[in-house]
This record gives C-alpha cells, structure tokens and sequence, in this order.
C-alpha cells in the first residue's frame, strides 16, 4: 500500500526530451522560409494548417485565415509577453490548456493536438514552452495540410504534411528520450 501523500508512478506523465546530439537536427529548415509580405501572401492561401507559435497564430488570424490549430505560450522569444486576447478568434472554437516544460514534448500536449484536429480545431495555450508542438502538430493534421512556425529573426516555415514529413517527425520523437516525469494537475 502506498504512504498517503505520495504518488502513483501511473500519475506520471509520459514526456519526450530533447537529448543535446538532437539539437542540430530540430533546428534544421523542413520546409520553405518566408518573410513579409510574402510570408503574409503565403499564409493568406493555405487550406488546412496548424500553426506553432504566438507570432505566426497571431498573424494567420490578423490576414484572416485561422489555422485548424493554433499552439500559443503568450511569450515571443522566450521572454516578451504577448496579448492573449489577439488569439480570441481561434479560441472562441475551443480553448485547451496543457502544461509543456521546455525541451520536452508531453503526451498531454500530442493527445491536445490531436483531440483538436480531430474535433473541429482551436486554440493551445501552452504553460511552458510550445516550440515542440510544431512535431505534434505534423504528426496528427491530415495529408496535404501545411505547419506553419516562426523562426526568429528570420520568417515564417512552411511544411507540408505528407508521409515523409510523418515519417520524418516519428523518427525524430524516437530520438528523444522517453521519461515519466511529474506534471502536476
């Protein structure tokens, strides 16, 4: 019987953790990289897309074509805050909060991405860190969408999903080191 206070190792959650020889890897382009204007043009003509990051969800929303799914943490660059109500658009479809520490990719956040996509899209607001959740959102949108991410100081990525993008990201989530690890409620 376990001490009360204490708990179950089933109440932890399963995470994927970016090991340092990865690095390189996940920071590499995967899809085109556009900038301004054309970034705007680019953004404007998608179908079905998922979007990672506060800058390029606030932007699909502004030029009037919100993604499928939206992955936001309120902070651009790690650091300045960002206002949430920008964001209204997306979230007044479904709002989901998870819990994402940094460098790592939770399964509460992958099973978020694909709840949303399966059920009509929204809004994730990320308590952490959501740069990984561009690999989740590869991982559950339909053949033939598109993710876009920000890359700063630099533009916006375009990345189609198709079997080898899938392929791709189920490979390098296979490169990172699975743990369970607390998350909290």
């Amino acid at each position: 019987m376990q001490a009360a206070g204490t708990r179950s190792g089933s109440s932890e959650d399963r995470v994927w953790v970016v090991p340092e020889s990865l690095r390189p890897l996940l920071a590499e382009r995967y899809g085109p990289v556009y900038a301004g204007a054309e970034a705007d043009s680019k953004i404007r003509q998608l179908g079905v897309f998922g979007s990672c990051g506060d800058r390029v969800t606030a932007d699909a929303i502004r030029l009037g074509n919100l993604p499928l799914v939206g992955l936001v943490d309120f902070r651009t660059r790690r650091r300045e805050p960002v206002d949430a109500n920008q964001f209204n658009a997306l979230a007044s479809r479904r709002r989901v909060k998870v819990r994402n520490p940094p460098g790592m990719l939770t399964d509460r956040l992958r099973k978020a991405v694909r709840e949303l996509v399966e059920s009509g899209g929204g809004l994730i607001e990320v308590d952490g860190e959501e740069d990984l959740g561009s690999l989740a959102l590869v991982e559950s949108l339909p053949l033939g969408a598109t993710v876009i991410y920000g890359i700063p100081g630099v533009g916006v990525s375009f990345v189609t999903v198709d079997a080898v993008a899938k392929s791709h990201v189920q490979a390098l989530i296979a490169q990172m080191e699975l743990r369970r690890v607390d998350l909290g409620a």
